[in-house]
């Protein structure tokens, strides 16, 4: 028997790559002899740099960057061969970088991933894909471009040294860069926005959108991923000429992931949190279109709408949690290390998936 075990991170809790052994250990407590493969995945936000490493290989580059709020730190990229790199933007302008009461999309910038980009480039990438997850900002991009043109300052058009370089932005987002359904309107008051806030930003996303437009001819403001990331999708789209993917679709095809799946038996898959979300693009939903027609089943530490998970094709649903368990019980690493291996066990000893 083969089983493939590909889980998201729970986020504040355990890595893909510890949610995935503590898996693996409950399928080998089950079924000693089963040939177990994991893959580590990411849809573009946290973990995605582990995620894309452990596909492909390829060095971790630390650098010098400024914060979103433009405070000294370090962040890394993954350099890889060919002249790819693969750049995680929460390393430099992520929310997690800030504590509660420093969020404030006003201030925060993309400065420190177009410094990502920068390095990356004069290190010779001539590829380079970005991870849109998890952002503090909601500057339409404008940090990262400054940070573009501050490397290149004494060329007559410093973007034009990037024209030669491909970038493919990595994430689910399909929204416009403003409007209601634009960046600050639907995740401004994540970030800290207040109502006044989420005006002022969406007023400002659009005049900078319309100036781009006259200056270049077109305009990518409406175009899937714009609203990515507080609109920095929308700068990639319209600078640099960028493509968008879904971040789980780049993995799955960068680890083989069609080739390994082809003859499992069963294929598990998990997030901290299914819901009707999940199968809105969310990355067990990635799983579960490339698994063709072996068993899935989806694990998770909270779950609604089963039903609605069950028809969408998910083979078995299961809570890792008892349902009076307290939260902050259940997000202790040790706890859902050891809940994932026994709903993993309890699953394989009684064949639930079949």
């Amino acid at each position: 028997m083969k089983v493939v075990v590909a889980i998201d991170s729970f986020k504040g809790c355990l890595s893909s790559v510890e949610a995935n052994e503590a898996a693996s250990a409950g399928v080998r407590s089950a079924c000693p002899d089963v040939d177990v493969r994991q893959v580590v995945v990411s849809d573009g936000g946290e973990g995605f740099l582990e995620a894309f490493q452990a596909a492909v290989g390829g060095e971790m580059v630390e650098v010098p960057v400024l914060d979103p709020l433009e405070r000294p730190i370090k962040a890394r990229y993954l350099l890889c061969s060919e002249g790819l790199a693969v750049i995680e933007m929460a390393q430099a302008s992520g929310l997690t970088l800030l504590k509660p009461e420093e969020r404030n999309p006003l201030h925060t910038t993309t400065y420190g991933t177009g410094q990502l980009v920068v390095d990356a480039v004069k290190r010779g990438a001539r590829h380079i894909i970005v991870g849109l997850g998890g952002s503090a900002t909601s500057d339409a991009g404008q940090g990262m471009l400054r940070a573009l043109m501050d490397s290149y300052a004494h060329q007559p058009d410093a973007i034009q040294q990037f024209k030669g370089v491909g970038f493919t932005i990595a994430t689910d987002v399909k929204n416009p860069l403003y409007g209601e359904n634009g960046a600050a309107h639907v995740f401004g008051p994540q970030k800290g926005a207040t109502p006044e806030m989420v005006e002022q930003l969406d007023a400002e996303a659009r005049a900078f959108a319309e100036a781009s437009e006259q200056y270049f001819g077109y305009d990518r403001s409406e175009a899937e991923g714009a609203g990515a990331a507080g609109g920095l999708g929308y700068a990639f789209l319209q600078y640099l000429g960028a493509d968008c993917q879904p971040g789980i679709e780049l993995l799955l095809e960068a680890a083989g992931f069609d080739e390994l799946a082809s003859d499992a038996d069963l294929i598990i898959t998990g997030e901290g949190s299914a819901d009707r979300q999940t199968l809105m693009g969310k990355l067990p939903m990635g799983i579960l279109r490339h698994a063709a027609d072996v068993p899935v089943c989806l694990i998770a530490g909270r779950i609604s709408h089963a039903d609605t998970l069950l028809s969408a094709g998910f083979t078995h649903v299961e809570c890792i949690n008892p349902p009076d368990m307290p939260l902050e019980e259940a997000m202790r690493k040790e706890v859902a290390q050891q809940h994932i291996q026994e709903t993993i066990a309890k699953i394989l000893t009684n064949k639930l998936y079949v």
